[in-house]
């Protein structure tokens, strides 16, 4: 049934009764599931088979059968593996209006940038590692200090747990996926409750493609399976993103067996815009660097940092940026701020402009109530006069919710960005690339833009502090999923 469902262009529910292991439907160990809804109205979209331990078991032994297969994905050559990821990305792009739809609806994401991102993202990482593949080599001969030469091989780890979040469902899969099965290993993918049902379209996408049996298995969401494929003895690394909290719990638990972990998680980054800064004509990227998707993202620049000189003016863009922005269904193409993910992600979020509020700052716009009578809403919201040490400042609340510090000079702006435990993102806003840049290289983050933000497929993206370790894109993405072997001639 689950193989067949249709594109759902109406109110339609989708239901959902069995599981992608082993290149295949398969019917679930458990007959309870998981009801999927709509983050802008609570409505159901859909219903997916709840996965279990046992059928954890199931996806990890077809993907270590397809990797330890003589003839199977990691004996292939590199340019034979990379014409399969080629007609993924060709599957996905066939499937891209019922993703960005599905994603949209199911987490708030404005379907216009669910467009651009979920829609787009995944094949066009999948092409890059298919080109790096092929063009980077496997193996290579140093002469040696000592004597003789040394053969440095490349190979694949194994079987990879790929654990991802809810906010850029997709996107944050390939960041894993597409480099994992470049180097030759073989997956199980583990998504998030809120984000199910662009699962069974990607499993769609798979089948269609032809990727061997085994190479790619998706479970859905159950009890405690993310802390169970952790630590189950049939996987040989950990790829996670999500919260810093969960991600310390899976770095204890990958350190304890000794096993490979990347981790993206949360993060609290800077905005610092310079006293030269133009603001008017980067409207656009100043959204996107601190309000994508509703501010439910990791990287977001969601402390702006603003020389005092020109603090009322800063304070007033973002005003209006915040009172300018459409808020509204996520599947309207105008929307541009749409619901939080769940109402227990949208009390928190209020929780949090509540507790702005109380210690003090000033609410210039926004604040703890909606115009909506359905769906998770919460609107944009902008605080000024706020002091750093502040939770709001601090504590990553992943919503509409920025925070105005003021600063006077360079040096201070440094020491204000790189006060704070997390180190994912950052932007710097200069008219002057010199001075931007030189500052941009002082903020203790894994990335960081001048004048605008957006992740490279060509540059590792990860971050530093409580921010994560490992990196992710880039020729270091796809080096986390080889292992060296080194030979002494």
């Amino acid at each position: 049934m689950a193989n067949a469902a249709p594109a759902n262009t109406t109110n339609e529910v989708l239901a959902y009764d069995s599981l992608f292991i082993n290149g295949e439907w398969r019917k679930p160990a458990s007959q309870d599931t998981v009801v999927v809804t709509s983050a802008s109205t609570g409505q159901i979209m859909g219903r997916m088979p709840v996965s279990t331990h046992a059928d954890a078991d199931a996806a990890v032994a077809a993907a270590r059968r397809a990797f330890t297969d003589p003839t199977g994905w990691a004996t292939w050559e590199p340019r034979q593996r990379a014409r399969a990821l080629r007609r993924l990305a060709d599957e996905l792009d066939a499937r891209k209006d019922e993703m960005a739809r599905r994603v949209s609806g199911q987490n708030g994401m404005p379907v216009s940038t669910s467009i651009n991102f979920e829609a787009a993202v995944p094949a066009g990482v999948l092409r890059y590692y298919a080109a790096l593949a092929e063009q980077l080599p496997v193996e290579e001969t140093r002469p040696g200090v000592l004597r003789g030469t040394s053969l440095v091989h490349r190979t694949p780890l194994g079987v990879v747990a790929a654990i991802v979040p809810w906010n850029f469902p997709q996107t944050l899969t390939f960041f894993k996926l597409a480099p994992a099965l470049a180097a030759g290993n073989t997956v199980v993918v583990k998504p998030s409750t809120e984000t199910l049902l662009d699962f069974a379209l990607l499993a769609q996408a798979v089948a269609a493609a032809g990727i061997p049996a085994g190479v790619i298995n998706i479970l859905s969401s159950g009890r405690g399976l993310g802390a169970y494929l952790v630590g189950h003895p049939g996987v040989d690394k950990i790829s996670f993103t999500g919260s810093t909290a969960v991600g310390r719990e899976i770095a204890g638990r990958a350190g304890q067996l000794l096993r490979p972990v990347t981790l993206e998680l949360g993060g609290k980054s800077a905005a610092i815009i310079l006293d030269d800064a133009e603001l008017e004509s980067n409207t656009e990227e100043l959204f996107i660097a601190s309000l994508l998707n509703n501010g439910q993202t990791c990287f977001a620049s969601t402390r702006i940092l603003a020389p005092r000189n020109r603090y009322t003016e800063v304070v007033e863009f973002y005003k209006a940026l915040a009172e300018g922005s459409v808020v509204g269904d996520a599947l309207d193409p105008a929307t541009q701020i749409g619901p939080m993910v769940s109402a227990g992600h949208r009390d928190k979020v209020v929780s949090y402009i509540e507790r702005g509020i109380a210690d003090g700052a000033t609410l210039v716009t926004g604040g703890p109530t909606s115009d909506h009578e359905n769906g998770w809403f919460v609107r944009p919201t902008i605080f000024a006069d706020v002091d750093n040490s502040s939770a709001i400042a601090q504590e990553e609340i992943f919503g509409p919710v920025l925070s105005i510090i003021a600063y006077e000079g360079d040096d201070e702006a440094i020491r204000i960005a790189n006060d704070s435990e997390f180190g994912l993102g950052g932007t710097v806003w200069s008219t002057d690339a010199e001075r931007a840049a030189l500052i941009a290289k002082q903020v203790q983050t894994g990335t960081i833009g001048i004048n605008h933000y957006l992740p490279d497929f060509a540059a590792p993206y990860g971050g530093v502090k409580s921010s994560g370790m490992g990196r992710e894109l880039g020729p270091e993405g796809l080096a986390h999923y080889q292992q060296l072997h080194s030979i002494y001639i």
